[in-house]
């Protein structure tokens, strides 16, 4: 018989096959499987997602947080003390002959503290004695009064008329050791000319 009509189903196929299969494929996938499991978690996860984006916002925040700028150096020890003259002071007990004292002040003005490891003098002639004895350490704030004992070793060598006469001090602090000259102005060159002048007259040569 000739002609196109509906295809007939062929031997041993049966209409309900397909509906059987269509019953036994489970709705909605493996999407709707894994729905069930996300209800049950799902503040679990949220709570997880806002941790993570918290602790990178923190770590950018800090990453890019204004850096402080590092703390400015101690200065100097020639740059933070100063020294002056103060007045002529009585020889201490035991001095050899031929000597004279006096007191200067010597002032922390900021910074750490600066120990004193040394004071001399220029000239070949003395030789000085300090008290407190060297090293002493000062810490900034008031002046420190020091007394300063000079002998006369030999007149020969000592200066006629001391004119800018200086000390030399080495100092130091947590930054640096430097040997500062100190000029202690005109009336500790007027009271040094004036005690060589009686240490060294005929009467005591």
């Amino acid at each position: 018989m000739s002609g196109v009509g509906p295809v007939e189903p062929g031997e041993g196929t049966h209409a309900w096959d397909a509906h059987e299969t269509a019953a036994v494929r489970p709705p909605g996938g493996t999407h709707t499987r894994l729905a069930p499991l996300y209800a049950r978690h799902r503040r679990a996860v949220l709570a997880l997602g806002a941790a993570a984006a918290l602790l990178a916002g923190g770590g950018y925040l800090y990453a890019t947080r204004p850096q402080q700028p590092p703390p400015p150096e101690p200065p100097y020890p020639a740059q933070a003390v100063e020294m002056a003259f103060l007045d002529g002071r009585p020889t201490p007990p035991g001095a050899p002959p031929r000597s004279f004292s006096f007191a200067a002040s010597l002032t922390v003005l900021s910074g750490p503290p600066v120990t004193v490891t040394r004071v001399t003098q220029p000239y070949a002639g003395l030789s000085l004695t300090v008290a407190p004895r060297a090293p002493f350490r000062t810490k900034a704030g008031p002046p420190r009064e020091i007394t300063i004992t000079m002998h006369v070793t030999d007149c020969g060598k000592a200066p006629k008329d001391a004119g800018l006469p200086f000390l030399e001090v080495t100092l130091r602090n947590t930054r640096a050791i430097q040997t500062q000259s100190f000029i202690l102005g005109s009336r500790y060159a007027q009271h040094l000319s004036e005690a060589l002048q009686v240490a060294c007259s005929n009467k005591l040569r």
